[in-house]
């Protein structure tokens, strides 16, 4: 249950991060070269393509499943009357 929902996060937190994160690039890059008075050639600008970008989202899925080992190793140890009555 704990991977689970850890991984649901780590999918979406790939899907929404990946794109933002391109999209920030096309943004950051060309401001950063307008600054110093420089014109990025196009080699600079299209460095990300459709099928590497799944790598960096499936890795944050990787990520996200590797953190939760330790606390979904704890609640599988954990007696299940003692974990409904801390709730």
């Amino acid at each position: 249950m704990v991977l689970t929902s850890v991984a649901v996060t780590g999918l979406a937190a790939g899907a929404l991060g990946v794109p933002v994160g391109v999209a920030l690039h096309g943004w950051v890059l060309p401001a950063m070269g307008d600054s110093v008075g420089l014109r990025l050639p196009e080699s600079v600008m299209s460095v990300y393509h459709g099928a590497e970008l799944l790598t960096p989202a499936l890795g944050g899925l990787l990520i996200a499943a590797v953190g939760a080992l330790l606390p979904a190793g704890w609640a599988a140890r954990a007696r299940t009357a003692t974990a409904l009555r801390t709730e």
